[in-house]
């Protein structure tokens, strides 16, 4: 009769333990910056400001 108890007791509380952990997992990761950097403008960019920079005489 125990045994029986606990395990209805510990499916549900599993569950929520798991969506803690993924919770805290989560907002727990500060915003890294570095690992958004950008190397600066690509090859399309260039090529489209390139043009109007040959024109102005720099």
């Amino acid at each position: 009769m125990l045994f029986a108890s606990l395990t209805l007791f510990r499916q549900p509380f599993a569950f929520v333990a798991t969506k803690w952990q993924k919770l805290m997992r989560i907002a727990g990761t500060p915003y890294r910056p570095e690992l958004h950097y950008m190397r600066g403008p690509g090859p399309k960019w260039h090529a489209k400001y390139q043009a109007s920079r040959l024109h102005r005489g720099l």
